[in-house]
């Protein structure tokens, strides 16, 4: 098993965003948590990567209790977020932004990741001296994608890749998540699409009320009266 969340329970202030929280992930799959808005998902992404603390249950990595690790220990230990809206660095390059992503490792590895992801995401080679910022919100988004995969993670949370885009755009995202899932790579997706993320996921889970209240793979999720009737507009 390399994540194991168990009862695992988050507050801001007096209000309980996470409730007891249950959820594997195994090595190799794609994992899709889908959920309503205030759900708890995000809270949920951003305690797995240690900027969200928790007040109840724990977080265990590839075998390690990380409960109350940093959040830039559990980057070197193999987790890498790309958070909701992207969040590059707009002021600096898009080779910057791709360095950054790999503050962890050695610098001698760093060049043969970089141009990995040139071949990738072809368009971010043709910007690597363009700000951040003055990219599209589709090419952001594969930076975002590009700076985690710089840290070379076991374990790739992706928070609302779709967020913003054109459905061509997102079409192109998802096909990226697929490749990546294809090559072996670990995946948990949180997504607001939940037809998309169901139909690339290896397993999904459904949160209500920061809980996770339904398991199992995308399609038994995809055929779920209860999933189709609420997420799906069946």
């Amino acid at each position: 098993m390399l994540l194991q969340i168990k009862r695992l329970s988050s507050s801001y202030g007096r209000v309980r965003a996470l409730n007891g929280v249950e959820l594997n992930i195994e090595e190799g799959e794609l994992v899709a948590l889908v959920g309503a808005n205030g759900a708890g998902k995000s809270t949920l992404m951003r305690a797995i990567s240690g900027v969200q603390p928790t007040n109840g249950g724990g977080i265990w990595f590839d075998g390690a209790d990380i409960t109350k690790v940093s959040a830039s220990k559990r980057v070197r230990l193999g987790i890498s977020q790309v958070p909701e809206g992207r969040q590059v660095f707009s002021e600096m390059t898009v080779e910057d932004n791709l360095l950054l992503g790999a503050f962890t490792r050695p610098r001698l590895e760093i060049d043969e990741d970089i141009e990995k992801n040139y071949v990738l995401f072809p368009v971010l080679k043709e910007r690597r001296e363009q700000l951040a910022g003055t990219l599209s919100g589709g090419e952001q988004q594969m930076l975002a994608i590009g700076r985690a995969l710089m840290a070379r993670p076991k374990l790739m949370l992706l928070d609302e890749p779709s967020m913003g885009l054109s459905p061509l755009l997102v079409d192109q995202t998802f096909q990226t998540i697929q490749k990546l899932a294809e090559s072996g790579m670990t995946i948990f997706l949180v997504e607001q699409n939940a037809y998309v993320a169901l139909s690339i996921a290896t397993r999904g889970y459904v949160m209500e009320g920061g809980r996770t209240v339904l398991e199992g793979t995308g399609q038994e999720l995809l055929d779920d009266e209860r999933v189709k009737k609420a997420y799906l507009g069946v």
